[in-house]
């Protein structure tokens, strides 16, 4: 058996660049031949994953969410099994699936050879998502702060991101479809979700990575939001994240499904996996048990 293994030398604060020889040694205890490869950008991650899908057993990767999303967005409909060692700075799917960031103890999981077959989603058609697409605030957060700032600063830059840029909390008109459910709304956030953990928080606590469903949280507000309407937005956002979308909340409209249509203005931008995605409107579709990965024994995913 063969595998490569993908990593981002910038993911995080660069510490795999360190790591490669334990990484290299570790999975030839389990493959017969690895084959190391340092992404040269976002689309050379993307592309090399399609290309290895055909070529190895085992498509091996590190780096962060945005990393998983374009490994997943390479692989597409081809059958591959991928292994995940988190090195990025939220790591929310490796939150969501118990893969630890510990490299020794994410390497494990790979060697132990256990993989199943978990939940992503499908965006508009021909785009993937494998645990969030949201819009409104904060959500520009990921992809807009400076990578070199996050090698350097760790969360600290998303912080201080958040405070330069995301701070108006302004509402925007939508129209949603999800099953028998259709309402027009005004929102400041939305979260759809097929993960645990968003931004760190288990905002979705609840949920699985097999159960066929996504969960959407859509906090609405009126058109106008003055001083005291962007507090409330406030902290009706910091009580989402804290408490989770199963909490009672006139504010938080709450749905669930394998299929989902949001129709907004294309000054709506969606953040998909911690990465820039689509304007306007979304569509997003539930792929059951779509992707093989390597992931822990004994744990509920």
């Amino acid at each position: 058996m063969k595998c490569i293994f993908l990593y981002n030398p910038n993911s995080g604060k660069g510490k795999i660049k360190n790591r490669l020889s334990f990484i290299e040694r570790t999975l030839k205890t389990r493959y017969d031949e690895v084959v190391l490869y340092a992404t040269k950008s976002a689309e050379d991650m993307r592309k090399k994953a399609s290309e290895s899908a055909e070529v190895y057993d085992a498509v091996i990767f590190s780096g962060g969410d945005g990393s998983f999303h374009l490994v997943l967005g390479g692989i597409g409909e081809k059958k591959a099994t991928l292994g995940y060692l988190p090195s990025g700075t939220a790591n929310d799917v490796a939150r969501s699936l118990g893969i630890p960031k510990n490299p020794k103890k994410a390497l494990k999981i790979i060697t132990d050879g256990r993989s199943e077959k978990v939940d992503c989603m499908r965006i508009n058609k021909t785009g993937y998502a494998m645990y969030i697409a949201a819009a409104g605030a904060f959500t520009s957060v990921t992809y807009s702060t400076p990578q070199k700032k996050k090698k350097r600063l760790g969360w600290l830059a998303y912080a201080l991101q958040c405070l330069k840029k995301n701070m108006k909390f302004n509402s925007f008109p939508i129209e949603v479809i999800c099953g028998e459910e259709r309402c027009r709304e005004r929102a400041v956030l939305i979260l759809i979700m097929n993960g645990r953990s968003v931004a760190g928080f288990p905002v979705n606590k609840e949920a699985s990575m097999r159960d066929g469903r996504m969960e959407i949280a859509i906090l609405r507000e009126r058109e106008a939001l003055d001083f005291w309407g962007r507090v409330r937005a406030f902290f009706q956002i910091v009580h989402l994240f804290l408490h989770g979308c199963k909490n009672t909340n006139r504010h938080l409209l709450r749905l669930s499904g394998d299929r989902i249509s949001i129709y907004a203005d294309e000054s709506v931008v969606w953040d998909l996996d911690g990465e820039r995605g689509d304007a306007g409107n979304i569509e997003a579709e539930l792929l059951a048990k779509h992707v093989n990965l390597f992931v822990p024994k004994n744990k509920k995913i």
